[in-house]
């Protein structure tokens, strides 16, 4: 079973998780992956910073990785 993404989740520990996050992080306008922040960041704080909601964000992250893992 794949790991579940939490909105308390460090941004780097879900690109450890899985590399194809980035682009749902991106279209979300979350452009701060690459950013020295994101190393210590919660996915929550990161979105209250870039004006998003993280819930919706959440989820969209882990129906991507609950497709990934049934492929």
């Amino acid at each position: 079973m794949a790991k579940q993404i939490t909105k308390d989740m460090i941004i780097a520990d879900i690109l450890q998780i899985n590399m194809g996050c980035v682009p749902i992080l991106l279209n979300e306008g979350m452009h701060c992956i690459g950013c020295p922040a994101s190393q210590g960041e919660s996915l929550e704080e990161a979105c209250m910073v870039h004006g998003i909601d993280v819930e919706p964000l959440v989820e969209k992250l882990n129906e991507f990785l609950k497709n990934v893992e049934t492929e």
